[in-house]
């Protein structure tokens, strides 16, 4: 249960990130966004097994100096990630009034623990999540 709270925690704010990387554009904002978009966002892909993880990971430059612990990717297109941000508010599980609740098809990949970089080696779980976040 507390992992996936911290897995809706972080995809909330990386639903957050690019929120505000859409409304106030500027440059230091603007290499926000792309990181957000490269890191996390492939709407082509359905993602979901390990292969895809190790790809993915280490395409988007992520193992150069250390594997990365865990990342998710979005697989929705940009305008529906973007139109979570706009939706009305709802309770979060934590009492706070900033939650929307979304259906999102994502990736999750965790670090296997026993590879090092640059080949740096990940399980996958797919999901499709309907939560508030």
């Amino acid at each position: 249960m507390a992992l996936q709270r911290t897995q809706v925690f972080l995809l909330f704010l990386l639903l957050t990130l690019l929120g505000l990387g859409l409304v106030q554009p500027s440059y230091g904002q603007d290499r926000m966004y792309q990181r957000f978009l490269r890191q996390h966002v492939d709407p082509d892909e359905t993602g979901g097994n390990d292969g895809y993880c190790n790809l993915m990971v280490q395409r988007q430059k992520m193992t150069s100096h250390q594997c990365k612990r865990f990342n998710t990717f979005i697989h929705e297109d940009l305008w529906n990630i973007r139109s979570i941000c706009s939706t009305t508010n709802i309770q979060c599980m934590n009492g706070r009034m900033n939650c929307h609740e979304v259906v999102v098809r994502v990736t999750d990949c965790r670090e296997t623990g026993s590879s090092r970089a640059p080949n740096c080696r990940y399980g996958a779980k797919a999901s499709t999540t309907s939560q508030h976040l």
